[in-house]
């Protein structure tokens, strides 16, 4: 970790928050409890215990891993039903292979997202390569919800595949910290993921006793994620470690710091920040179907059960190469 990176970070464009910057002041850190997903690979449940609305847009979070698989190890998902909201599925280490029923899919590796726009529905499956299920090796990865408003609950479903050369680096003045942009922007720096609902998605990678203070758009709010190593948030220095949410009040800006020491098999600090403009509607949801009333909750089931929201295609055995 991680899978994309540059030799001299200082060769990138540079942002920091301006000096009239107002501090986002933590309000809590929270712990991710433990739990499997799928087939039983093993997760972190990254918004466990945290009030919705301060993840509003955001519904869930889950770290895939990190996780050293032996030969045979490896396990993925059966095929699913999804409406209401988009799944974001991001792979810092190993490799997933993704089908949907609406002809989406391909294979992610290394810093690679898969974006899917689940809308009006569908069915998808994500499974590790047949390659990697012998050999067994490394997976680590995140995937994230993200609500959709009310008026593009029902859209069309979408796929986008976006490769780890595309996302927007970038790094701080003293270029202590390399900073992915996956979607939205920060600091006029547009990542490539086209979103429905206005959020920001960044991976920062900071070295030992480096500190990021970044502009956030103020109608956002702030959510820090570590993914490894120790360190602390907020203009107060709280302490974080892997595996901890840090939730951001108001403000302009935010603060990172990694600790100078850390532990020797993951060097340096990493962390996910996400931002993203409150829908502020109702939400019903259950399993994996995410509306904003127990109507069209039931109306999504019914939906399911009756087909509607796709077939698995006939021919779906999937390979290293996607389809």
């Amino acid at each position: 970790m991680p899978a994309v990176t540059v030799e001299n970070p200082l060769t990138l464009p540079r942002v920091a928050a301006s000096g009239d910057a107002v501090a986002r002041p933590v309000l809590a850190v929270t712990d991710a409890p433990s739990g499997f997903e799928g087939e039983g690979f093993p997760v972190r449940r990254a918004f466990a215990g945290i009030n919705y609305k301060y993840l509003d847009p955001f519904i869930m979070m889950d770290q895939m891993g990190e996780v050293d698989y032996g030969a045979g190890e490896p396990k993925g998902t059966p095929w699913h039903p999804h409406r209401g909201f988009e799944t974001v599925t991001y792979i810092i280490d190993g490799t997933f292979v993704h089908q949907d029923s609406n002809g989406g899919g391909g294979t992610i590796t290394n810093g690679d997202t898969q974006w899917m726009t689940a809308g009006s529905g569908l069915l998808h499956i994500e499974t590790p390569p047949e390659s990697l299920v012998a050999s067994g090796g490394l997976f680590h990865g995140l995937q994230l919800w993200v609500n959709l408003p009310a008026k593009d609950k029902m859209k069309d479903p979408r796929y986008q595949d976006i490769r780890g050369g595309q996302v927007q680096l970038l790094s701080t003045p003293d270029g202590g910290a390399l900073l992915r942009v996956i979607a939205g922007e920060l600091d006029g720096h547009e990542g490539p993921g086209i979103t429905h609902t206005p959020i920001t998605m960044v991976h920062a990678t900071l070295r030992p006793g480096a500190e990021i203070t970044l502009p956030w758009r103020a109608d956002f709010n702030g959510l820090a994620y570590v993914l490894a190593g120790r360190g602390s948030v907020g203009t107060d220095r709280r302490p974080v470690h892997m595996g901890q949410t840090a939730v951001f009040g108001a403000g302009s800006s935010l603060t990172v710091r990694a600790d100078e020491k850390q532990e020797s098999d993951h060097p340096d600090l990493e962390v996910v920040l996400l931002g993203g403009r409150p829908l502020r509607e109702p939400m019903a949801h259950y399993g994996p179907f995410v509306m904003n009333t127990r109507e069209e909750l039931q109306q999504a089931f019914d939906d399911f059960q009756k087909g509607r929201l796709g077939t698995i295609p006939a021919v779906h055995g999937m390979s290293e190469g996607g389809l």
